[in-house]
């Protein structure tokens, strides 16, 4: 028997679009290098996914929203 990883086995619904782009900027964010609290906030505000309420991140802004997304429903 062999294993593989399925990411997404305990998602209980398919990702919205603003889901979608917010892992689709972070995994190019982190695929420049970029992994530390601030400049992943410096590097999301410099593109166009916003935050719910429009606003520009904060690095509170931004571990709520991804512990927010992480969440068990």
């Amino acid at each position: 028997m062999s294993l593989r990883l399925q990411p997404v086995q305990s998602r209980t619904h398919e990702l919205t679009s603003y889901e979608h782009a917010l892992a689709d900027e972070l995994e190019e964010i982190y695929g420049r290098g970029v992994h530390e609290l601030p400049s992943l906030v410096e590097a999301l505000n410099e593109t166009g996914i916003r935050p719910p309420g429009g606003t520009d991140w904060t690095e509170s802004s931004l571990t709520a929203e991804l512990a927010r997304l992480g969440a068990k429903e």
